[in-house]
Formats: C-alpha cells, sequence, structure tokens
C-alpha cells in the first residue's frame, strides 16, 4: 500500500503541481468552513479539471488508504465540506470543473459541472429567457455540486421545491472511481431504480456529484413584492392561506421575520422597515409570466387589510424597490452574527404548527435558558424556520440545542431542514432520527462506500 506521506506526490503527477496544493497558506481557505466553526488540516487538496481526473485521484487515495473530503464554493452551514485535524484527509476541490456544458430553452434544462457557482447557472439561464429558480443568500459562491449535495433550499422553494425537485440527471464518481453518467435530459424515465435521489442531499458521503442536469422553468415577466407587518405568525400563516386562495402558485417567497430581526438589521446594517414597526412581518414576492399580476396582488392585500390580517404595508414600485425590501431579509444573519453569539437552528414543523411550535419553544427557552433572546425568521411558506438564540457566555449551546430540538421533535419537525447534518448535528441527529431510519442510512453507506472513505464523520457517526 502506498504510505500517507507519498500521496501528494502521486496526486501532483497525476495532475500537475498548479492543481494540488500540499503546505503553505494557499491551504488554509479549503481547511476550514465559512463561520470557522470547524477547522481542519487537510494532507492536500486537489483540484481536478475533469470528470476522469476525479475518478483517477479517487482511485490512488482509496489505494493509500486516504479518505477523500469534496468541497464546493465551501459555503455550507455545518461544516460538511472541511476536512478533519487528523492531516490524512484529501479535500477534493471543484473550482477548476466550472463549465456550463449546455442549456437548452426549449428542453429547459441546463447542465453544469459541479463547480460552477450557482449564480453565474442562474445568469446563464436568464441570458436563454429562462429560469434557474434555486435562489440563496450564497449563490455567489455557492456551486452546482454542492447545492445538490445538500438539497440546498432558498427563499424559492414554496414555488419551486428544493433542489432535488429540480434535478434531472447526475454525474457521480463512487467510492472506487467508477463513473456513473445519468445525465439524462427526461422529464419521464421510469426505467429501474432512480439512483440520482440517493446523491441528491447525501453531503458527498455516498458519492461524489461531478456534473448535473437541472430543470429549467419560463422565465416570469411580471413580479410583485411586497412588505406588511402582521399582529403573529397566526395571521401570518392565514395571510398567507389568503395569498394562495387568490394567487395560487404564482406566491414564490412568503417569508416571516420578527422584530428582533428587524431591529438587528436596524442596528447593524442600517437598513430600516418602512412601514409601521410591528412584533413581526412578512415578505411575500409573486411572479408569473401573464398581466394582470400587479392588480391580482393589490386585490389580494386590499382584502388582506380588511379581515385585520396585516396592520401595514407597502408593495415595490420598482425593481430597485423590491430590492431593498429583500435586503432587510438578506442582512439578518450578517447582522446577527455583528450582535454576539448565537446558537442557530435550521428547523422545520409542519406549516400549521409553526404559530404554536414558536411559542412553545419560546417558553421552554424562557424556562431553561433564562435571558437567552430568540431572533426568528425564515421560509414561513414551507415550514422552515431559523430559530436562532442569542446568547451570553453563561449560556451553555448544547442545552439551549436540546431544548429546542426537543420542541422540534415534539411537534413531528426536523432539526435540519435545508443546511443538511454535515459534522454540526451529526450527533443530534442520531438521536433525534429512529433507529431503523438510522440502521437503513448505516446500510445504504456500507453499500456504497464500505470502507469509509468519502467525507467521514458527516451526516453519520462513525
Amino acid at each position: 500500500m502506498t504510505q500517507p506521506m507519498d500521496l501528494p506526490q502521486r496526486l501532483t503527477s497525476l495532475l500537475g503541481p498548479s492543481a494540488v496544493i500540499a503546505e503553505g497558506p494557499d491551504l488554509e481557505p479549503y481547511a476550514v468552513d465559512w463561520r470557522r466553526l470547524f477547522p481542519g488540516r487537510p494532507a492536500c487538496v486537489v483540484r481536478p479539471a475533469s470528470t476522469d481526473q476525479v475518478a483517477q485521484v479517487v482511485r490512488i487515495c482509496r489505494e493509500a488508504g486516504a479518505a477523500v473530503v469534496p468541497q464546493g464554493g465551501n459555503t455550507g452551514l455545518a461544516g460538511g465540506a472541511v476536512p478533519d485535524a487528523s492531516g490524512t484527509q484529501v479535500v477534493l476541490s471543484f473550482n477548476r470543473m466550472a463549465a456550463i456544458r449546455s442549456v437548452d430553452p426549449v428542453g429547459l434544462t441546463i447542465e453544469a459541472e459541479s463547480g460552477c457557482i450557482l449564480k453565474v447557472a442562474q445568469d446563464a439561464a436568464a441570458a436563454a429567457g429562462r429560469l434557474l429558480p434555486i435562489s440563496l443568500a450564497a449563490e455567489g459562491s455557492a456551486t452546482i455540486g454542492g447545492v445538490v449535495a445538500a438539497n440546498a433550499g432558498g427563499v424559492n422553494v414554496l414555488r419551486y421545491g428544493m433542489t432535488r425537485s429540480l434535478v434531472l440527471g447526475l454525474e457521480v464518481v463512487l467510492s472506487d472511481g467508477t463513473v456513473i453518467n445519468g445525465l439524462r435530459k427526461l422529464r419521464k424515465d421510469n426505467a429501474g431504480y432512480d439512483w440520482k435521489q440517493l446523491f441528491i442531499g447525501s453531503e458527498g458521503t455516498l458519492g461524489i456529484v461531478t456534473a448535473a442536469v437541472l430543470r429549467l422553468l419560463p422565465r416570469p415577466k411580471h413580479s410583485v413584492t411586497a412588505l406588511l407587518s402582521v399582529r403573529d405568525p397566526a395571521a401570518a400563516l392565514r395571510l398567507l392561506e389568503l395569498a394562495q386562495d387568490e394567487l395560487g402558485d404564482q406566491v414564490s417567497a412568503f417569508e416571516l421575520i420578527s422584530a428582533t430581526s428587524m431591529q438587528l438589521v436596524a442596528k447593524h446594517a442600517g437598513l430600516r422597515a418602512p412601514i409601521a414597526e410591528g412584533e413581526w412581518f412578512v415578505l411575500i414576492e409573486a411572479a408569473s409570466s401573464l398581466s394582470g399580476l400587479r392588480e391580482a396582488a393589490e386585490a389580494m392585500l386590499g382584502s388582506a387589510f380588511e379581515r385585520g390580517l396585516a396592520l401595514d404595508g407597502v408593495i415595490a414600485e420598482s425593481g430597485a424597490q423590491a430590492a431593498q425590501l429583500w435586503a432587510l431579509r438578506e442582512h439578518v444573519t450578517e447582522s446577527e452574527a455583528r450582535e454576539g453569539k448565537s446558537v442557530k437552528h435550521d428547523v422545520s414543523v409542519p406549516l400549521t404548527e409553526v404559530p404554536r411550535f414558536l411559542a412553545e419553544a419560546g417558553e421552554a427557552l424562557a424556562a431553561g435558558a433564562p435571558g437567552a433572546r430568540v431572533n426568528a425568521f425564515g421560509h414561513l411558506g414551507d415550514g422552515n424556520i431559523h430559530y436562532n438564540v442569542l446568547v451570553d457566555a453563561d449560556h451553555d449551546a448544547s442545552v439551549v440545542n436540546r431544548i429546542v430540538h426537543d420542541v422540534v421533535a415534539a411537534f413531528g419537525g426536523s432539526i435540519s431542514a435545508e443546511h443538511g447534518i454535515g459534522q454540526y448535528r451529526v450527533g443530534e441527529l442520531a438521536r433525534y432520527r429512529a433507529p431503523s431510519e438510522m440502521e437503513l442510512a448505516r446500510r445504504l453507506k456500507h453499500a456504497l462506500d464500505p470502507d469509509n472513505r468519502l467525507n467521514p464523520g458527516k451526516v453519520l457517526l462513525a
């Protein structure tokens, strides 16, 4: 067997010196997540330029007994794309595999390599008059491979679904270096197992996604964005029902933002809502290719005021004003970071239970972690709340986690709605998922990666 110390040299011989980083400060960006919660130490970083090179890297690492950690834009929030501190794991970066292979405006597909930045793919679709509806705060640096591997969510899940709903085909390298090419552009394909679903959301633990075919949609010609203040989450939920009754599937985003979030954005980003203060706010966006959207949206909002579901509100008069309203939502996370330490929770509960969850989680925290402040915001339209808790030195993060996740579990919810498990929630998943589900996951892992060489320590405990 090749000795670990020979591995960087072998990989350099394969890929060339510019494609391997074995020492020095250039390693650092690949060794830690962007939140700097999980510092690691890779044996080296490799940057293959083709799927064939990825397969060869995987085979060489397997012969050397080294684990491979796939990494795209490294924008994840769960530490799923960074190595451990052993100095034995190889980071496989996709920053030299960033091509858009094709855009088909008639077949409504885009094929892109894993290192392609999401925003670049969005722009390529837009240039063809089409829409790639995956929309994330990190879309300027997140990559297609990472988005697929994490089954990313974002603000448009209400209308278009998670990334999984948009994947038509994948190209994947298995743990033994076998390349599986399933880059089909078919909307209907019932020929056997839909194996691509195993790799979507697996965070690189079952196979390495090297390219994807994603479904596009016609690009809407009209959009309406509105910000409203509401009395409470229950009123926001009734407002969502009204919006869906009146506007149907034209509602693409429905975001719930707490007063705490707005206060943090005003304090740290200098942005203020152009409506009266309230305890809760809702940001709504609707889009359509047909005319009459604005009139329908105005009628819906008028009905909301008549029924007492909204207290105050404003409709953007231009694209620039819409961007200003969205900036309030997009600066919440950054403003929270500037405020101080927080314990983050990316959770989901059944949609109709969101108001009760918020109330009961708040009561449980007040009893078990007095003095902690809740900063709740997120995608009410799909039941996903970013339930973050601002804490000080006296608070134990593990206690806060347990309090929040116990309430989530009581409502039949999920401790990770869209960010993934990574290494951040790996222990929590083992606690809250049924033993039968965990055993099934271990069987899948053993079948596809029997030697635990693909992103070990992520999603599943060893």
